[in-house]
């Protein structure tokens, strides 16, 4: 007979996002920042943009018109190529990144991972972290190659908010998630108690986590007056 693998719960979604320590603004703010990855060729340009810990922002635009590269801007992956940035030196910050199986070494499970990535704690304490992500019981002890898509996506969850971060970054966190993660998702942000800056085309996250809408047009990153629901509209009215 054909060995058939082992059938695994997989437990109701949860996120439960821990609390931050407190620290006063500002905590992450870019001047009059440009960046090009060849001279005079500017991806973005006369970049002025804070982030604290109260901000709930989402970046929208085309694609490739640099989203991504503002968000490794934020996250200190990559250089302006002129102009001042700012940055808390308390200030801890994380990146979900919608390639986050990246981040996972497939032949380790979760709880291995952990214990590789970040030693010094026991068992149960990272169990207990898995777990405010879902990743309960036997689904912590299975290689991360054999988790579907969506269980990949809490662990990566879980390793981005295991320093328990000031701001979190998220690049298209819902790719991989239910309906029902989604929503978990949701209401874990809005209880959040640190700053969320979103790229993502799920515009039900951002129009019930964001107040701040911000675009990218022509190279230049701009505030938009209004909700995501006026954004959308004047996009389609060919306004911007």
């Amino acid at each position: 007979m054909e060995l058939v693998e082992e059938v695994i719960e997989d437990p109701s979604c949860v996120f439960i996002f821990p609390t931050p320590d407190k620290l006063r603004p500002p905590l992450l703010r870019i001047e009059d920042g440009y960046f090009g990855y060849e001279q005079n060729k500017y991806i973005l340009r006369n970049i002025n943009f804070a982030v604290d810990m109260e901000s709930r922002i989402a970046i929208v635009g085309a694609n490739g018109v640099g989203k991504s590269t503002l968000l490794k801007l934020l996250c200190g992956s990559i250089d302006l190529t002129s102009g001042n940035s700012y940055r808390n030196t308390r200030l801890t910050l994380s990146m979900f990144t919608q390639h986050h199986v990246d981040q996972l070494k497939l032949p380790l499970s979760p709880l291995e991972q952990f214990m590789n990535d970040f030693p010094g704690s026991t068992q149960e304490t990272y169990r207990s972290h898995l777990g405010s992500f879902g990743v309960t019981g036997t689904l912590s002890l299975r290689p991360n190659y054999l988790l579907s898509g969506g269980q990949k996506s809490r662990v990566a969850f879980a390793l981005a908010m295991w320093k328990n971060p000031h701001i979190l970054v998220l690049d298209e966190p819902t790719n991989h998630l239910d309906i029902d993660a989604v929503n978990a998702l949701i209401i874990a942000l809005n209880n959040y108690q640190g700053g969320v800056i979103i790229v993502s085309h799920d515009q039900h996250l951002i129009s019930t986590v964001c107040d701040e809408i911000w675009y990218i047009k022509d190279t230049r990153l701009k505030k938009f007056n209004g909700d995501f629901e006026d954004y959308r509209r004047q996009l389609a009215q060919g306004k911007l």
